[in-house]
């Protein structure tokens, strides 16, 4: 069906929010009916439906809220973020964007010296403890307080009141997003770093909230599957995967063709495509021939081949059908699902014996 519009509210100030500006809309219901995506069109937000609704008729609206708040803590954390970076180094922010798992402020600076990140990332999450309030108000275009408040200027088909959220004592800023009451909300903000931005600027990375939760989650998911597959601790990681490039340049230097090593990870029935991907891209693959799966320990799951290219393009296929399932593959990976995990022992031996024919001849 093709998607109709829903004209809802005035200035974007519906339920479901609108996207404007670096922060991305919101999700929910209109009834039973999802909202795909919603934008503003002058005074106006615009829902995008796949159902049409029947004019006049009450309905219930109901907000993703995991999704809202999360922006809430990103969009909060990026004002806190800019305001502190200019008091603290009278580095300007020139935009920024809020990613789905990171965020980004760009910063009217050629650099950060590391010194610059753990300083503002320390004053930052002081303001989080220090449970500072954050206002939201409406002010009258003409207002003599619009022009002392920090903007980078009204959109050209502006009506209506601006609106101008404070962080007390520290900044205020016309902003149209939706935020936290209270810095407190925030819990944690980490700086990841910088990257080098267009035009003599920077990009600082950040994380804020409960996405500070789901990465440190997801570290030590893979630290824990590198130690199984290094077989030592979490601080040793580095140096076991340097001995490991050591050995195959070595064997390179001396004239032999490095053989593929057959890495086996055990069954993991909690992880997803993504867990596997991470595993993948810590251990490496160039040298190594990758078999991955989680799931169902007998019925279906997911599986993931990685190695040299031309070993998986021939292997790949050959997997998916002895586990009773379909994937795809490109660049050395080939991934996808299964109805057949208790065939795992039969890949495995598929893949033993095309080691076993690539050993060359002594």
């Amino acid at each position: 069906q093709k998607d109709l519009l829903i004209h809802q509210g005035s200035r974007g100030t519906s339920h479901i929010t609108s996207s404007y500006k670096g922060r991305p809309d919101d999700r929910g219901l209109i009834g039973d009916v999802p909202v795909l995506r919603v934008s503003r069109r002058g005074a106006e937000a615009v829902h995008f439906v796949r159902t049409a609704l029947e004019p006049g008729a009450q309905v219930l609206l109901s907000l993703d809220w995991e999704r809202r708040f999360d922006h809430m803590q990103q969009h909060s954390g990026q004002h806190l973020i800019t305001a502190i970076a200019d008091l603290m180094f009278g580095f300007k922010t020139t935009s920024w964007e809020l990613g789905r798992q990171r965020s980004v402020i760009e910063l009217d600076t050629p650099s950060m010296t590391a010194e610059q990140i753990e300083a503002l990332e320390r004053s930052v999450n002081e303001k989080i403890r220090e449970r500072v309030p954050v206002t939201v108000r409406e002010l009258a275009a003409d207002d003599p307080e619009v022009e002392t408040v920090r903007s980078r200027g009204l959109p050209d088909d502006h009506t209506g009141p601006v609106r101008v959220v404070s962080i007390e004592g520290i900044d205020s800023n016309m902003c149209c997003g939706t935020h936290v009451s209270n810095l407190s909300d925030l819990q944690v903000i980490k700086l990841l770093g910088t990257e080098k931005g267009k035009k003599n600027k920077t990009n600082l990375v950040f994380l804020a909230g409960n996405r500070v939760l789901k990465s440190i989650e997801q570290s030590h998911s893979t630290e824990k599957a590198l130690t199984s597959l290094l077989k030592n601790g979490p601080g040793e990681h580095v140096e076991a995967v340097k001995r490991l490039q050591s050995s195959v340049k070595l064997l390179q230097k001396m004239g032999f063709l490095p053989l593929p090593e057959v890495t086996f990870y055990p069954y993991r029935k909690e992880g997803d495509s993504e867990f596997m991907n991470i595993i993948a891209n810590e251990i490496g693959t160039e040298e190594t021939l990758l078999f991955l799966t989680v799931g169902d320990e007998k019925e279906a799951g997911l599986f993931l081949l990685a190695g040299p290219v031309e070993a998986v393009e021939n292997l790949g296929p050959r997997v998916a059908e002895l586990l009773g399932g379909k994937g795809a593959g490109k660049r050395g990976r080939f991934q996808g699902k299964a109805t057949k995990m208790s065939q795992r022992g039969e890949v495995q031996a598929l893949l033993q014996e095309f080691i076993s024919r690539q050993s060359p001849e002594v």
